[in-house]
């Protein structure tokens, strides 16, 4: 099965630009060029303008901060800095701040040595693709910077993580507490390592924190919502009630049970559908996910009535589906669940309380509501490969898909894509026979693996 096609852009990839630090795309350079041509799209009068910048805690956000900086006040937009800061956050406080556009800084779930920038529109979304392509030309082509007298102004602002902390609350209904629930909280050393402790405590849970000792290195390091062992170990360790595991920026988690065990963004999202559903919250009785969904939550929605729409890759086309048919719930089984009724993006930390809710109310054990449907066999592995190759246009994978297919023979689906993230190609099978399922998706690996290097 093919990925859906998107709109092609050379410097954005599917969520924002990102790559390894103080090497192109993630220079300081780059950065600030970067800055001014968004300042310049965003800024098109002269009136005063706004830009919110938020960052994980990578050290490289020092650098980026001050780059981006630089270039949005060199066109003349005023800078409100808000300091480590979830990726919702950013989206919800860009909105809530009548700022022109809010940059997150942040390679999301990747390790400390990448980086990454993203945009979100004044309304806090996202920005679409055009948007994107627009600001890459105004980079290439450059643009006309503002007079000295009209350079823009920057300035911290204090109290932004307690905005944050207070709307999230808010997403909690005000009759519930979480008095009596004990949660191991992991926030992979990363953007929410203060704000979603405090949120959880404020709200009655007893927290028993990993993960929050940043120190601009270990972000993701061992820790998080792609490493879930820890938590899982201390989950088990301290008899927790649930373990809510968030990544880097915070727009993803992973709940594990009382066990430890992992339940990851489709059963997340197939319970909160089923729930709201059941409430008359769910518009248009429809779930939006990606082409990575497993077969087996789909097989679920169909029996409770609900509709699954399914997207390419990236939460940003999630979102558009959703906002383009008034859809309120989507996300991807990595972990990103969007609710838009609450935010602008995914928002981990407020689908964990989405979660915890569903626990309070109906008084049960995180295990018998975090595996709402069995899985198809589904194996999902990436093949690295070099800048200058192009293992998808091979020949040979080609045929090694094709042949994969033909094994198959209709009881199952292939996803093969090219991830926009990393230099890696992403193959995906599911199917009811795990051996052939295997068979298949190591045959397809090979071949890439013959022509990545």
């Amino acid at each position: 099965m093919k990925d859906l096609a998107v709109t092609k852009r050379s410097l954005f990839g599917t969520d924002g630009v990102r790559g390894l630090t103080n090497t192109h795309p993630m220079t300081a350079e780059l950065a600030m060029r970067l800055g001014a041509a968004a300042g310049r799209y965003f800024r098109r009068d002269q009136q005063e303008h706004r830009v919110v910048i938020g960052k994980d805690t990578r050290l490289s956000g020092y650098m980026l901060e001050n780059a981006l900086t630089a270039g949005f006040t060199s066109t003349g937009m005023n800078v409100l800095l808000l300091g480590p800061m979830p990726t919702p956050a950013v989206g919800y406080l860009t909105h809530s701040m009548r700022a022109d556009v809010g940059v997150m800084i942040s390679a999301s779930h990747n390790p400390a040595y990448d980086n990454g920038i993203k945009f979100f529109g004044p309304d806090g979304f996202k920005l679409s693709d055009d948007a994107e392509v627009e600001i890459e030309r105004l980079l290439n082509e450059g643009v006309e910077l503002a007079a000295p007298q009209n350079i823009g102004r920057a300035k911290r602002i204090d109290d932004a993580l307690g905005r944050y902390v207070e709307y999230a609350k808010t997403t909690f209904p005000n009759a519930l507490r979480l008095d009596g629930l004990r949660v191991v909280l992991d926030c992979a050393n990363g953007a929410a390592y203060k704000a979603a402790p405090a949120v959880l405590w404020e709200l009655g849970a007893e927290v028993i924190p990993v993960g929050v000792s940043p120190d601009g290195h270990n972000i993701n390091e061992n820790c998080g919502s792609t490493n879930t062992e820890a938590a899982a170990a201390k989950v088990r360790e301290v008899r927790a009630n649930l373990g809510i595991c968030l990544d880097g920026d915070a727009d993803r988690v992973i709940i594990l049970d009382e066990n430890g065990n992992q339940a990851d963004g489709d059963q997340i999202m197939a319970l909160i559908a089923s729930l709201w559903k059941r409430d008359g919250k769910l518009r248009g009785d429809t779930l939006v996910a990606t082409v990575m969904s497993n077969l087996g939550m789909e097989n679920y929605l169909r029996d409770e009535g609900i509709h699954l729409e399914r997207t390419a890759v990236g939460d940003r086309y999630v979102v558009e589906n959703m906002r383009q048919n008034g859809f309120n719930l989507g996300g991807e089984q990595s972990g990103h669940i969007v609710m838009t009724d609450y935010a602008t993006t995914g928002d981990g930390l407020i689908a964990g309380l989405q979660f915890m809710r569903a626990m309070v109310e109906s008084g049960k054990k995180a295990s018998e509501l975090a595996n709402v449907f069995t899985p198809v066999p589904q194996i999902l592995r990436n093949v690295r490969y070099a800048a200058d190759k192009a293992p998808l246009e091979s020949d040979q994978v080609q045929q090694a898909i094709a042949d994969g297919e033909k094994q198959l023979n209709g009881d199952g689906r292939l996803l093969i894509r090219k991830s926009g993230t990393e230099p890696l190609i992403r193959v995906m099978g599911e199917a009811n026979d795990q051996g052939k399922l295997d068979a298949v998706i190591t045959q397809i690996c090979k071949a890439v693996e013959s022509v990545a290097s």
